[in-house]
């Protein structure tokens, strides 16, 4: 049990593993929310626990299975982003061996946290048969629009387009191990949600209605049942002008030891120019070298990510990217010169930058391919379509329209 205090809304709250459970009358979906993988975002938590306990005392009719998981409780009741560790960076595929062999290697209180939180979500996981949805939810260090975050596959994609937020995706390539990322590689619908600041009163709300919304979009809950408009008026009524698809092509990292600090004043998809300051780094100036928007500009002391950019994806391209992934054209590219499979499940090719110089990375996202440097030549490109469990959601109400 863990004791966490609301800075926005002057409560504090006691919460478990599973904030809590509702059993629906009827078959249906999964759904696994997950709220405070942070523990400097206590909004998620709070949120999670007032809509399943106005479910139960409404007494709305659910189909299939509503679970509300907290992440970080350690760091929760500390009010810490982290111990020693980001619990959203400790998914990686070795990690994950170690924990799925039963010998994880518990150095320090975020990875105990991560072991428990593994175990409830694989006990989850055994015990339904889905189809599966699992959403992170999230706040910011700065002042935001609402938005989603989301690994570049068809089917999170589709899912996640009922939304009226912006949609960001990419975010993938840039961070080693969250705990999306995971899923996805299981085959399941993840996603991320941000709902605004840290301790603005208003996160609170949206994280509420983005979370009857998810019911509704998943067949959960009816309409009838739950005040659609409303819920859904929250989420658009500040992001008219901001409600496209983005791709992020740049990420600043912090390095262990560096003085960094952002430039005050910027907003998230705040509009940036080419040689405009954006940080400044051990008392050197960070100067932007694109045009584009600052994406999850940096306002807090823990954290190595300093700040993304991001630009808008053109609606052509994503029609092109789905029709070639349909087609499963990425087949070809083994035979061309300086292009591999790294993998006996043809999931990721080895690109020799050497040979390969006429690929580029826009090339490999419109196949759904994202990559990781390996070292100044080479590129290992994964591919987020050949594990989809695409059949576990093909008679969903969303899949059909």
């Amino acid at each position: 049990m863990a004791k966490i205090y609301s800075k926005a809304l002057q409560q504090s709250l006691e919460v478990d593993r599973i904030i809590g459970h509702i059993r629906g009358s009827q078959p249906g979906p999964t759904l696994v929310f997950i709220g405070g993988i942070h523990g400097n975002e206590p909004a998620g938590v709070f949120a999670l626990k007032r809509v399943l306990d106005e479910l139960q005392a409404k007494n709305i009719p659910i189909k299939g299975n509503i679970y509300a998981l907290g992440g970080n409780l350690w760091a929760l009741e500390k009010g810490k982003r982290y111990d020693e560790q980001d619990l959203n960076r400790l998914w990686t595929s070795e990690n994950m061996m170690h924990i799925g062999n039963g010998d994880p290697n518990i150095i320090n209180e975020d990875v105990a946290q991560q072991v428990a939180l593994y175990q409830i979500i694989q006990k989850i996981m055994m015990t339904h048969q889905g189809p599966f949805y699992f959403m992170d939810l999230h706040t910011t260090s700065s002042k935001t629009v609402p938005f989603l975050t989301v690994n570049d596959s068809l089917l999170n994609r589709k899912f996640t387009m009922q939304y009226p937020v912006p949609m960001i995706l990419g975010i993938e390539e840039y961070l080693n191990g969250p705990l999306l990322s995971y899923i996805n590689e299981l085959g399941y619908i993840a996603f991320g949600f941000e709902a605004g600041q840290h301790d603005d009163p208003e996160s609170f709300k949206r994280h509420i209605a983005f979370t009857y919304l998810t019911l509704i979009f998943t067949g959960c809950a009816s309409k009838n049942d739950v005040d659609y408009p409303y819920y859904f008026k929250i989420l658009s009524k500040n992001t008219l002008n901001y409600r496209n698809i983005y791709e992020i092509f740049w990420r600043y990292e912090i390095q262990n030891g560096e003085a960094f600090a952002m430039k005050p004043g910027f907003i998230n998809f705040q509009k940036i120019k080419k040689g405009e300051t954006l940080a400044t780094s051990n008392g050197n100036t960070i100067i932007s070298h694109k045009n584009g928007k600052i994406f999850m500009p940096l306002y807090q002391k823990q954290g190595d990510d300093g700040f993304f950019v991001i630009k808008r994806t053109p609606k052509f391209f994503l029609k092109l990217s789905a029709a070639l992934r349909m087609i499963r054209f990425d087949r070809i590219l083994a035979i061309l010169p300086g292009v591999q499979w790294k993998s006996d499940t043809k999931d990721t090719l080895l690109v020799d930058l050497r040979i390969a110089r006429f690929f580029t990375r826009q090339f490999f996202h419109l196949l759904g391919y994202r990559s990781k440097t390996i070292d100044r030549t080479h590129l290992r490109m994964k591919n987020r379509e050949t594990a989809s469990r695409a059949t576990d959601y093909q008679f969903a109400r969303w899949v059909k329209k």
